[in-house]
């Protein structure tokens, strides 16, 4: 109900300010489980793709979203998302078990293979928890790439910028493989990286975000 209400009120909003443009959303399917594995720019990719679709998106998120910003806690929760502690050196296992939770109930879960935000806007590596779900779970993985929301609300901003959105979905991917066997988890969330890119556009960044982002600490 919590869900509806939101969208009710916030999605009229969003179409107003940032005139999002969304294609293909005829490749999410309009029952059963999938993986919708996107880009990721900015905190609001966590709301604006969400609300753009037709079914209910169920993403994780750090619990300081919902502990800050009045207005992004309202969202998160509105929208149904999972606050998870990702300090705690069970965060990803946690992920995961709450990823498979949502696909065994026939409903949509948003992973971010690059397991944070870009730092420069560039596409880095997947990590591998997108693959260990899909072949885990059966499911198709349904890429997505985010355009703009970086311009909206770049990291460390409060207010958002009017600019006008993307959202570009592509055909479900459906994989075979072992997910207990390494070679088979990196081929697919390579295959999934590379389907992204190409609704993106974005330059791809053979290494990890996080290590770019830690490049800089470490250096000083």
């Amino acid at each position: 109900m919590l869900y509806r209400i939101t969208k009710i009120i916030s999605s009229p909003v969003l179409r107003l300010l940032w005139r999002p443009e969304v294609t293909g959303a005829a490749n999410v399917p309009a029952s059963g489980a999938a993986l919708l594995a996107s880009n990721h720019l900015s905190i609001l990719d966590s709301v604006f793709l969400p609300l753009m679709l037709p079914r209910q998106v169920t993403f994780v998120a750090k619990s300081e979203y919902f502990t800050g910003n009045r207005l992004m806690a309202m969202f998160m929760r509105g929208t149904g998302q999972v606050a998870i502690d990702r300090e705690s050196a069970a965060a990803a296992q946690a992920m995961l078990d709450t990823a498979l939770r949502v696909l065994k109930g026939g409903e949509l879960f948003g992973i971010y293979p690059e397991g944070t935000r870009s730092p420069d806007g560039r596409l880095y590596r997947g990590k591998i928890g997108v693959a260990w779900l899909a072949l885990t779970a059966g499911v198709p993985v349904v890429p997505v790439a985010m355009v703009n929301t970086d311009r909206v609300l770049p990291p460390g901003a409060t207010v958002p910028r009017i600019a006008r959105i993307g959202v570009r979905i592509g055909e479900p991917l459906h994989f075979t493989g072992d997910p207990g066997r390494a070679q088979d988890r990196r081929a697919v969330t390579d295959e999934v990286m590379k389907a992204i890119q190409r609704l993106s556009g974005q330059q791809y960044v053979p290494s990890y975000a996080q290590s770019r982002k830690e490049a800089p600490r470490r250096a000083a």
